[in-house]
């Protein structure tokens, strides 16, 4: 039944409606005239408040609010991959098609098109059991992405029919499922509540690294499939630039990437710069694995709030089937300020600088949706959501509100520093400041995929980091020729894990990606050189000569060399670097 009522208060992106009895929380409405889309996020007595998606400017008190009588949903299927798609998960493709390069209020699109047919081809069989996330058929939706038609989750029973193989729009029957409760038809679109997680059998241990090719990333501070990550930093230290890169390199499937309330202008460049992007892994564009939501901040601040929720809900869909799926906010600052400006709104007792109590409780409904699981269904399937979420504190204060509840939540912490990035240390990534807490649980992956020295060799490098910060202090007081020969063969050391190691120019064609054998054997060959250089000077060698060496340069260019040439260049540098300072 459609509850109508009427609005009797407006106060920006929140309205007031009366006549509301029989509505519950979270249900959609379409709100006045134009039928904007809004959300019931409180209730009291027959009085609804509503978190209005679009400009509410010029709407009057006594305009009508309709119900529509489920949840803010979403359309999954078919003709995600490769779009772009507003906070709400209408397609901003299409609407300019229909409206032009401005937004018009009350736009309705459909987010899949109802009318294009796909070719469906059929892997289940009549009169075999089903159940919730069983595959019954393929669409290939795009060049890298074939799309896993399932049994929605609600659905368990006997499969009665399954269309043959041929062309069907999203809408069409393609199977009847025989359940206990009578026949159910399924079609190749679900739809699914966007604040509500999508179920799986189990949540595996994050024991599998999500390999960037980013050194800093990888090495010293790994994420693990499943898992979830924090990239705070201030303005210009380099967020954008570093999801950028993680979404093209990353070891995931399908990419996610929901631009949350940034500038115009960085997510323009990145609807500009995705579809001409090469996939490394396929060779197609970048943009056919790829889902892209774009709610900038010009665009209204309501839907700014859900526009996470929808990014990770169509995350979820591709983790069922059996994808692993990567998904980039940025920024969750921008998030929180539009959960502050709406709690304002309600006149809701404020909580620290302003952001509501529940601020904390937010920011882990969402990231706890992350993880690496066994998916429901017959067959068991073991695919992940990874988070990698973009924070933007005030000033580059890491102590404010939103930096600190989502640290309290991710276990990896990027943390970018300014300073590196004036210096055109990319990725800026503070060595001192950041860590991750997945370091024990990948250990074993890169023990048995790489080599068996590579965790004494990352966390020696770590020490080495730590005693050069301690140095660098001294050695601003009295210079570095001041101090000892060992310390002064650790600071050289350390440049070039610094300059060498976690330096990284991504657009060069070989140093934009480093394998993980790759990266192991750089920081295995500059930690070696630590140890033969300590044990030259131990046998009286001078610490000028070896400081000196020739074997320098060919560690610099390690970075720079092609991956089927490494490891013999590698080998050769190794073994020069033994003799150069057995001859000193």
């Amino acid at each position: 039944m459609i509850t109508e009522g009427k609005i009797i208060k407006i106060a920006g992106p929140v309205i007031i409606a009366d006549g509301m009895r029989g509505t519950q929380m979270y249900e959609m409405v379409k709100v006045g005239n134009d039928k904007l889309i809004g959300e019931i996020i409180e209730l009291e007595g027959d009085t609804a408040t509503i978190q209005v998606y679009e400009e509410t400017a010029g709407m009057q008190p006594g305009e009508v609010v309709e119900s529509t009588g489920g949840p803010l949903s979403v359309e999954l299927g078919p003709g995600i991959i490769g779009s772009i798609f507003d906070g709400i998960q209408r397609p901003l493709v299409n609407i300019k098609m229909l409206s032009g390069d401005y937004l018009e209020r009350g736009v309705d699109v459909p987010s899949l098109s109802k009318d294009k047919k796909w070719k469906f081809t059929p892997v289940a069989q009549a009169g075999q059991k089903v159940q919730g996330g069983d595959i019954l058929g393929e669409v290939q939706e795009t060049s890298s992405v074939v799309q896993k038609i399932m049994v929605p989750p609600t659905i368990a029973g006997t499969l009665k029919t399954i269309v043959p193989a041929g062309e069907y729009t999203v809408v069409e029957d393609i199977a009847e499922v025989e359940t206990d409760s009578g026949v159910e038809k399924v079609q190749m679109m679900q739809k699914w509540p966007v604040r509500k997680g999508r179920p799986y059998k189990s949540k595996l241990d994050p024991d599998i690294p999500l390999v960037t090719g980013q050194r800093a990333q990888d090495t010293f501070f790994p994420v693990a499939k499943g898992g979830s990550a924090a990239i705070p930093g201030p303005f210009g230290s380099g967020k954008t630039v570093t999801q950028q890169q993680l979404a093209k390199w990353a070891d995931a499937d399908i990419i996610v990437y929901v631009g949350c309330g940034e500038r115009g202008n960085e997510m323009t460049e990145v609807l500009k710069e995705f579809p001409e992007l090469e996939d490394p892994k396929t060779g197609k564009p970048l943009m056919d694995r790829t889902v892209l939501i774009a709610n900038t901040s010009n665009m209204p601040v309501a839907a700014r709030e859900a526009c996470v929720y929808t990014g990770i809900t169509i995350a979820e869909y591709f983790r069922d089937q059996g994808y692993d799926v990567a998904l980039m906010a940025d920024s969750t600052s921008r998030w929180a300020e539009a959960m502050r400006e709406i709690s304002g709104r309600l006149e809701e007792m404020p909580g620290e600088e302003g952001y509501p109590a529940y601020l904390a409780s937010r920011l882990a409904q969402f990231y706890e949706r992350a993880g690496r699981v066994t998916t429901v269904g017959t067959e068991d399937k073991v695919a992940s959501v990874s988070v990698v979420g973009a924070v933007s504190p005030p000033g580059g204060d890491l102590s404010e509100p939103v930096t600190q509840n989502t640290l309290r939540i991710c276990k990896v912490f990027w943390a970018l520093d300014a300073s590196l990035a004036d210096k055109r240390h990319f990725p800026s990534i503070d060595w001192l400041q950041s860590y991750s807490l997945y370091v024990d649980s990948v250990q074993g992956w890169w023990a048995g995929s790489v080599g068996d020295e590579w965790r004494a060799t990352r966390d020696e490098a770590m020490v080495l980091l730590q005693k050069e910060s301690e140095l660098q202090e001294i050695v601003q007081l009295v210079g570095p020729d001041a101090l000892p020969d060992r310390e002064r063969i650790t600071l050289e050391t350390t440049r070039m894990i610094r300059e060498d190691f976690l330096q990284q120019n991504a657009y060069h064609e070989v140093d934009t990606y480093c394998p993980p054998a790759k990266q192991f054997e750089m920081l295995k060959t500059i930690v070696m050189y630590q140890h033969q250089a300590t044990a030259a000077l131990e046998r009286g060698a001078p610490s000028a000569d070896i400081i000196n060496l020739q074997v320098k340069e060919e560690i610099g260019r390690m970075k720079y060399i092609p991956e089927d040439e490494f490891a013999t260049k590698v080998k050769e540098i190794q073994d020069e670097i033994v003799k150069q300072c057995a001859e000193v």
